[in-house]
């Protein structure tokens, strides 16, 4: 958080072989500390490429002046723990949502 006692979170999501095509980012939440999200980005990957694909989606803290801090999870092939299951979860159930809350956590 940031002096001020809140945060201004926005979600990354980064699919790394598309280049800028592949960059997307959600609104900019103002002064929150429990961030809710309800947007979609669709990349356009055959399912059976999908697991060998890598796509970041991370949480920042927006900064005025400064650069942005990592305050999130990360989902995808890299992650880890509860993360991973979630990635691996939507790997295996091909056109359904997968839907899971995730704590945010300061890794710095």
């Amino acid at each position: 958080m940031d002096a001020n006692g809140y945060s201004d979170p926005y979600v990354k999501c980064l699919k790394p072989d598309m280049g800028k095509k592949g960059k997307c980012k959600t609104q900019i939440k103002k002064r929150t500390l429990n961030p809710e999200y309800n947007e979609e980005f669709a990349y356009d990957i055959k399912h059976s490429e999908l697991a060998k694909k890598t796509l970041d989606i991370t949480v920042w803290d927006y900064d005025i002046g400064k650069s942005n801090d990592y305050i999130g999870c990360q989902l995808g092939i890299t992650a880890k723990g509860e993360q991973l299951k979630h990635w691996y979860e939507c790997l295996k159930n091909k056109d359904k949502k997968i839907e899971r809350w995730h704590t945010l956590l300061n890794e710095n």
